[in-house]
């Protein structure tokens, strides 16, 4: 019973005529206080996945004892809290003396200083240098890539990967129809194109039938997130994708999309849209290749999401550090990404503003660094971490291993009360992952260009995206399910455009070499498989397999007067 509701109750106890609408305010304000406690977990429903027992989520205690020594391993987490907070200390110490440094020194204002108030300032960084001779080698590499239109370009990309085998019949049926693949080919453009059968009919020639009937029996998403793992694994082993990174760093961001009809996902937000709509957040690796999608209401904070892609990333790609913005950290994310053996290194807004902790006595940090110590207002609640340990450990774990989606716990220690002694723990180890972050983002120059350039990537790939899937045009799909097909079906149009563009980029390297055309040392680095001016997403779509069939290696590149 919410406290501020209980004099009205009193008040109107009893009153004549006002019986079965006191009644009714009774049960108004119960079930406005059980709200919360559902989401929370601080109460659960029998039988009920959504509001389960919390308890229910994490791997059994028994199973845990087993599995401990292996998540240490893995995470490099020690399983002894005291040698824990010692391994954070060195680091913490080792991040505010950078910090320090950078505060104390008047030539390195442009990263960070010290207010006339004594606040933090945070720099902006000015634009990063393109090497000499980049943008003349794009424009060269631009003229000579081939025109070629969507349906081709999947045809060619799926005779290099296969991936159309990863489409299986969900009643385990042998396929007997030749077109098949032609007709999935289609049904995943319907859905990536947001054109709907309707207008794929239009297109293609295919009935409505035809498309409706594949996509129920193939697209599902365990085919999809198959079919889009050999495309990522297949761009990893590209020699030209390791000059953009080693698959190492990634970053996760959402784009919005308009909905039509009613959905447990859509939400009312007139800042995206006029109606309804959902969001589509996607995980993408330093290499330009996208590994995770899930779809989330637009109301909900991205970093709820933000871990699920990475725990159950079902590709070769070896992520080590994540990015992500504002919206995408808090507290709880910070721990968890340590917990796991993983570095997070967000970009937050205002980042100055964000209060910094200390393990230990405030006399001793500001002695020791007289610009940085001072910044460190608040202890660190060392006992409390202590003494859930190995209940935080088992929190991790039971998300790393798969026992549980990271979301569904996460979006329950955002939503538990104060009293939730685990929860308090978990922010107050995040507390002190988080101050050890954003020092060394802060006094690291690199760092926050390397963060900038990897969010770049995303936002690069949501507008190659944007170019064919009709972003403003409202979706019509009001079942959940429909609704990760189309955005599985959109990632993975994007990644096959992505592959061909970058095998491409390599032959036209090539060519140039062979033609004595310089090619700058980290020029190449500088080039983007997100373009796409030469590929037609438009019009009549034709699936000319022989013509595709027919042709012995890659298709010639244009000459520069082309």
């Amino acid at each position: 019973m919410p406290a501020r509701w209980r004099g009205y109750l009193d008040q109107t106890r009893g009153r004549q005529g006002r019986g079965a609408a006191y009644r009714h305010y009774w049960e108004l304000s119960v079930l406005y206080g059980v709200q919360p406690k559902l989401r929370s977990g601080d109460m659960w429903v029998p039988g009920s996945r959504r509001y389960t027992d919390p308890t229910t989520l994490l791997i059994p205690a028994g199973t845990w004892a087993t599995q401990r020594d292996d998540f240490c391993t893995v995470t490099g987490t020690d399983a002894d809290p005291t040698r824990q907070l010692h391994r954070l200390e060195t680091e913490l110490h080792a991040a505010v003396d950078d910090l320090n440094r950078i505060l104390s020194d008047p030539a390195s204002e442009g990263l960070a200083r010290i207010g006339d108030d004594g606040d933090l300032i945070v720099s902006p960084l000015p634009a990063e240098q393109v090497p000499a001779g980049a943008d003349a080698l794009a424009e060269a590499v631009a003229a000579r890539l081939p025109q070629v239109q969507l349906p081709a370009l999947l045809i060619e990309v799926d005779q290099d990967t296969r991936f159309s085998e990863a489409f299986t019949h969900a009643g385990g049926a042998q396929p007997r129809n030749p077109d098949l693949v032609r007709n999935l080919y289609a049904s995943v453009l319907a859905y990536a194109c947001n054109l709907g059968y309707a207008g794929m009919a239009d297109a293609t020639g295919i009935s409505e039938d035809t498309l409706a009937w594949t996509s129920q029996w193939y697209l599902r998403q365990e085919t999809l997130r198959e079919a889009n793992a050999r495309l990522v694994n297949a761009h990893h082993r590209h020699p030209l994708a390791a000059l953009w990174g080693g698959g190492t760093l990634s970053s996760s961001d959402g784009q919005r999309f308009p909905q039509r009809g009613r959905s447990l996902t859509a939400r009312a937000l007139s800042r995206y849209f006029l109606d309804e709509g959902t969001t589509t957040y996607t995980h993408v690796s330093d290499q330009h290749s996208t590994y995770g999608t899930k779809v989330i209401p637009t109301t909900w904070r991205e970093a709820v999401a933000v871990l699920d892609e990475i725990f159950g990333n079902p590709t070769d790609l070896p992520i080590r550090e994540h990015t992500a913005d504002t919206a995408g950290q808090t507290l709880a994310t910070f721990a968890i990404f340590d917990l796991a053996g993983l570095r997070f290194s967000p970009r937050i807004r205002d980042i100055g503003r964000l209060q910094l902790y200390r393990l230990g006595a405030g006399p001793f940090w500001r002695d020791r660094y007289p610009h940085a110590g001072p910044l460190l207002t608040q202890p660190i609640q060392t006992q409390l971490i202590v003494d859930h340990w190995s209940d935080l450990l088992r929190l991790v774990g039971s998300m790393k291993f798969g026992h549980t989606t990271a979301s569904l716990l996460i979006a329950k220690l955002h939503a538990s009360s104060r009293q939730n002694s685990l929860a308090r723990a978990l922010q107050e180890y995040g507390r002190l992952v988080r101050t050890i972050c954003l020092s060394r983002y802060i006094a690291n120059e690199e760092l926050r260009r390397r963060v900038r350039r990897q969010l770049n990537k995303g936002e690069s790939l949501h507008a190659l995206a944007a170019t064919y899937s009709s972003p403003t045009k409202a979706r019509s799909d009001a079942g959940t399910d429909d609704q990760v097909d189309q955005a599985l079906c959109l990632t993975l149009v994007t990644n096959a455009v992505v592959l061909w563009n970058t095998t491409y980029l390599g032959d036209t390297l090539d060519a140039l070499r062979a033609d004595g055309h310089p090619i700058p040392a980290d020029g190449a680095a500088h080039l983007t498989p997100a373009q796409h001016d030469h590929i037609n997403f438009y019009g009549t779509y034709t699936f000319d397999f022989e013509t595709e069939l027919r042709r012995e290696g890659h298709r010639p590149l244009r000459s520069p007067a082309a």
